[in-house]
């Protein structure tokens, strides 16, 4: 259960932080790919069972 919300939240994280959007334009890919980084050891994580 917990793994899910942590992956939800990192989800919209990771959406919001899209250098698309004009709050977050002059940030770079560098906050999106981090928080890529970061679903997608979570999901591996969840995947194996650790959470």
């Amino acid at each position: 259960m917990l793994g899910t919300v942590l992956l939800v939240i990192l989800i919209l994280l990771l959406i919001g932080a899209v250098p698309a959007w004009p709050h977050s334009a002059s940030w770079g890919y560098g906050p999106s790919g981090l928080l890529g980084v970061l679903v997608v050891v979570l999901l591996i994580l969840l995947l194996m069972g650790r959470i």
